[in-house]
């Protein structure tokens, strides 16, 4: 028996050059044995992007406004033009480990933030706009149940030994090097009320904390 810890905006100045960071939130957690908790850990796929505001609304990509494809550069567009790719379906100031969690269904995260080394706290010449949590408009959603992604693990969702003490989620159609190997079928308060087929168990957080996932 295995268990895996599942990890894992503001006003912006008229000509204020803002940077997103796209999290595809990939998680690459480690394993223990029954007897002690997991480490907590990810390896997401991440990409900067320096985006200027549109215009289309006092707070860049405000809840329900749509960004633009692409990871490099997106920026904000009309939802209706062909140039918008996902709908923002929650904004947050602050940063995202710091916030409230993104709704469970989204495909991905896009950490937002205006370049001023003045008013910088890190050191890294950028000071925090929050964050924004995306839906892409036409499927594949990874977010989804069994999607293969997003940023939480939730029921329905599908993982893959990598070695290494290390699982990796995976889409529950998937196949390759990355097929699912267990799936998470159902989320409850203690280890205890896991079904007898449970061969791994997930911490999922909330109210139902522990997630119980069965070979496939």
């Amino acid at each position: 028996m295995r268990e895996r810890r599942a990890a894992a905006g503001g006003h912006a100045p008229p000509r204020a050059v803002l940077r997103a960071v796209l999290c595809a939130a990939l998680c690459v957690l480690p394993l223990t044995g029954c007897q002690g908790p997991a480490e907590r850990g990810t390896a997401a796929d991440t990409a900067a992007a320096g985006v200027r505001p549109s215009g289309y609304g006092a707070v860049f990509l405000a809840a329900g406004e749509c960004s633009s494809f692409g990871a490099v550069a997106p920026t904000e567009v009309p939802c209706g033009s062909e140039r918008a790719a996902a709908r923002v379906v929650a904004r947050e100031d602050g940063r995202a480990g710091n916030g409230p969690p993104c709704p469970a269904t989204t495909d991905f995260v896009l950490h937002i933030s205006e370049r001023r080394p003045s008013g910088d706290e890190d050191g890294d010449g950028a000071v925090s706009r929050g964050y924004a949590c995306m839906r892409k408009l036409q499927p594949p959603h990874p977010g989804d149940p069994g999607g293969g992604g997003g940023p939480h693990t939730v029921v329905g969702d599908c993982v893959h030994d990598i070695g290494g003490g290390k699982v990796r989620e995976a889409a529950c159609a998937g196949g390759g090097a990355y097929a699912p190997q267990f799936k998470v079928v159902e989320a409850v308060a203690t280890r205890a009320q896991c079904p007898t087929s449970t061969g791994l168990y997930v911490r999922l957080g909330g109210e139902r904390p522990v997630g119980c996932a069965r070979p496939l």
